[in-house]
C-alpha cells in the first residue's frame, strides 16, 4: 500500500443462494446445521469507505442483514443485477433519506433502472406521498460495463460477467478488491481488469455444474486465472458445508459467510 492509497473493509452481508440457507422445508444435514456459518442469507455486501457506506445489491433480507452487523446507515447502492434476489428489499432503503438528506443514489445500468422503476413504481410516482417516509426516495445514476465511475470519493470499474447463455451482469472492481458474485462465465477482457486485485470473491453455488453459475471447481479454476492472494466464494447454496468444503479448498480459497469483514485497499 502507498502512502498516497485508502483504506476500508468489506462486510458480508449474505453469502447465500437465492433461495437461502436454509432452504425453507429442507432437513438436510447443512440446513439443520447449528454451525452459524452454514446459515445463509441472500447475497449483498457493504464497502465502508472515508465517504460513508456503499452497499452493492439490496436483497429481501437487507433489513435483518443490517441490524444484524448495525450498520445505521447506507450511502449509496451499486447493482449487479435486478434478479430478484439481489433487488427485492429496495424498500429497507426508506429510512435513509432522513439522514442523508436527500433520495440513495443507485448506481446501475439502464436495464436495472427499467427493472426497479417497474416493480418499485410506488417510489416514482408523481402523486404526493401521503407522508413523509411513505414511499423510498431514490436516485437512478446510470453506468455502463466499460466506464469506471466514482461513488464517495472512491472509483469503481464494473466488470462484464455473464450468468448463462443470454444475461449479462455486472461484477465491481475497487482498488486491490473485486466482487464478482452470480456469473459462469469471466470473458478474457475481465479477466484483465481483475489483475492485481488481493482480495477476490466470485460465486460457487456447490459442486455440480449449474446453467448458470459456476461450481466449485470452476470458481477454484477462475481464481487460479485471476491470481489473488485471497479469494472467498459466495452465492452458497445448501450442498456446501461450511467446515467440509473449507477444509478441501485450496490454501488461499476459502468459503465467505455471512459476517465475515475483510480489509480493502484502493
Amino acid at each position: 500500500m502507498t502512502k498516497d492509497s485508502r483504506s476500508g473493509f468489506v462486510t458480508f452481508l449474505g453469502t447465500g443462494t437465492s433461495v437461502g440457507v436454509p432452504a425453507i422445508g429442507c432437513d438436510c444435514e447443512v440446513c439443520q446445521s447449528s454451525d452459524p456459518t452454514n446459515n445463509r442469507t441472500r447475497c449483498a455486501i457493504t464497502i465502508e469507505t472515508d465517504g460513508g457506506t456503499i452497499l452493492v445489491d439490496t436483497p429481501p433480507d437487507l433489513r435483518t442483514q443490517l441490524l444484524r452487523e448495525k450498520i445505521p446507515l447506507v450511502h449509496a447502492v451499486l447493482f449487479t443485477h435486478e434478479h430478484a434476489d439481489h433487488l427485492f428489499g429496495l424498500d429497507d432503503l426508506r429510512l435513509f433519506p432522513f439522514r442523508l438528506g436527500g433520495p440513495v443514489p443507485l448506481y446501475c445500468e439502464p436495464h436495472v433502472e427499467a427493472r426497479i422503476r417497474k416493480s418499485f413504481d410506488y417510489a416514482f410516482t408523481e402523486r404526493t406521498p401521503t407522508h413523509p417516509g411513505a414511499t423510498p426516495q431514490l436516485e437512478c445514476r446510470t453506468i455502463g460495463p466499460d466506464d469506471a465511475f466514482d461513488v464517495l470519493g472512491v472509483s469503481v470499474m464494473p466488470i462484464p460477467l455473464k450468468h448463462g447463455p443470454h444475461f449479462n451482469v455486472l461484477g465491481f472492481r475497487i482498488g486491490d478488491f473485486a466482487y464478482c458474485t452470480d456469473t459462469n462465465e469471466i470473458p478474457p477482457s475481465s479477466i484483465e481488469r481483475l489483475q492485481g486485485v488481493k482480495t477476490f470473491v466470485v460465486g460457487a453455488l456447490r459442486h455440480k455444474p449449474h446453467p448458470t453459475h459456476f461450481n466449485v471447481e470452476q470458481a477454484v479454476e477462475v481464481a487460479r486465472q485471476v491470481g489473488a492472494s485471497q479469494t472467498w466464494l459466495t452465492h452458497i447454496s445448501h450442498d456446501l458445508d461450511h467446515q467440509t468444503t473449507t477444509r478441501e479448498l485450496p490454501d488461499g480459497i476459502d468459503l465467505a459467510y455471512d459476517g465475515l469483514k475483510v480489509p480493502i485497499a484502493w
